[in-house]
């Protein structure tokens, strides 16, 4: 079967360009600021410059505390009214941010953007879902991501086109009015996907009972654990890379130099799609941990050793990235495979507590930027270790990994 039987469905070609908008958002709203850091310093008179991070790291905050809301909300309320309402309050996070003259003001802006957010992030998956399965789930999904790889891509120059010719403010506006049209798209064109007969109660008890299942089983909150500790390791990447620019007085080669480090993380996802049709999935993550902690413990050699000039701190985050980019998809997916029934729901606590886990390791990253590579660099190689000594206590266990289709 291609799709399942749902009477008018939305052409496919645009179908795959409204959920990879709703999907960029998430990376638009990120990427965009970056450029801005410094101006946003100067702005709201940031006394400690790495205190600008927060910005970065706040709107993973929002996105891990809006799964878990809008995973379950969806289920019970539908499809639309739940993208409607994260639409909305990412909007509002935006007005927020726009008229901050703090950075405690601004703060709040972006924790209720990651909140809003997380809505047509986790719900686009869902409706993919709802609509096809199997291969052409498969295919859609692809599609949908070889066209949220250029978002990442060209953010950045985006926001440096606005610093060109307005203050660092509108970033927020020009974000919120995508997002208001890509809202306004969803509403007219995308039907509603879960019938009233499908919509579910929502229940304390079995919310309860899918986290007990999750931190019970080894292998789920083994992976979940890891997921965690590689999405720090991108998130003080994020909260890095602009003072790492900065730095090496290359601010105007920041849009490019993401790209390609974006592009990176692309072409690892792509890699990882041919490579999982040959290798179980668990040798994959293994050999990318290494490959990742060899990286690592190379390049801090080296920086102690001697001072790494701009390229060769590309090339490290170059290398690394492409081991995060192999990571991301398939730790989500080993940390799912135990739940089996509870896949739906388990899905957003999964990906929830794995986000909230990586907040705290992206800020200490951010933190402990000192204008060299040597902390990220000692941080990317603890956990990466750290990761690889939970993958083998994983293995310890006798129950066996049966991946759920």
């Amino acid at each position: 079967m291609i799709f399942k039987e749902q009477k008018n469905l939305l052409p496919v070609k645009e179908f795959i360009a409204l959920m990879a908008s709703m999907m960029a958002l998430v990376a638009l709203s990120i990427d965009a600021v970056l450029p801005a850091l410094n101006e946003i310093i100067n702005g709201l008179s940031i006394l400690e410059s790495n205190n600008a991070q927060l910005i970065i790291s706040i709107l993973f905050l929002g996105l891990a505390i809006g799964q878990i809301i809008f995973g379950t909300l969806s289920d019970f309320i539908g499809r639309k009214p739940a993208v409607s309402i994260g639409i909305l309050i990412f909007v509002l996070g935006c007005l927020i941010s726009f008229f901050s003259n703090t950075l405690f003001i601004m703060l709040i802006g972006r924790l209720l953007q990651g909140i809003g957010l997380s809505g047509p992030r986790i719900i686009s998956v869902a409706l993919i879902r709802d609509q096809y399965e199997g291969a052409a789930m498969a295919r859609i999904m692809s599609l949908i991501m070889s066209i949220f790889i250029i978002v990442p891509a060209i953010a950045p120059l985006l926001g440096e086109c606005i610093l060109f010719f307005m203050s660092w403010r509108y970033i927020f506006i020009i974000s919120m009015l995508v997002g208001l049209i890509v809202l306004l798209w969803f509403v007219m064109r995308q039907p509603e996907t879960l019938k009233l007969v499908n919509r579910k109660r929502f229940s304390i008890k079995s919310f309860i009972n899918v986290i007990y299942q999750i931190i019970s089983n080894r292998v789920s909150l083994g992976y979940t654990i890891v997921a965690g500790l590689v999405s720090g390791m991108f998130l003080g990447f994020l909260s890095s890379i602009q003072p790492i620019f900065f730095f090496f007085n290359n601010d105007n080669l920041f849009a490019i130099g993401f790209a390609v480090l974006a592009l990176f993380i692309g072409c690892a996802s792509l890699v990882n799609a041919k490579l999982v049709r040959s290798f179980k999935i668990e040798l994959i993550v293994k050999t990318a941990l290494k490959i990742l902690s060899i990286v690592s413990i190379c390049f801090l050699l080296l920086s102690l050793i001697t001072t790494l000039n701009f390229w060769l701190v590309m090339t490290f985050l170059m290398l690394s990235l492409f081991c995060i980019g192999i990571l991301f998809g398939n730790l989500n997916t080993l940390a799912m495979s135990p739940l089996g029934e509870f896949s739906g729901i388990g899905s957003s606590i999964v990906g929830s507590l794995s986000t909230f886990i990586s907040v705290p390791f992206g800020i200490l990253i951010g933190f402990l930027f000192n204008n060299t590579i040597v902390p990220v660099a000692l941080c990317f190689l603890a956990f990466s270790l750290l990761s690889l000594l939970v993958v083998y206590w994983i293995n310890k266990s006798n129950k066996s990994i049966k991946i759920v289709s």
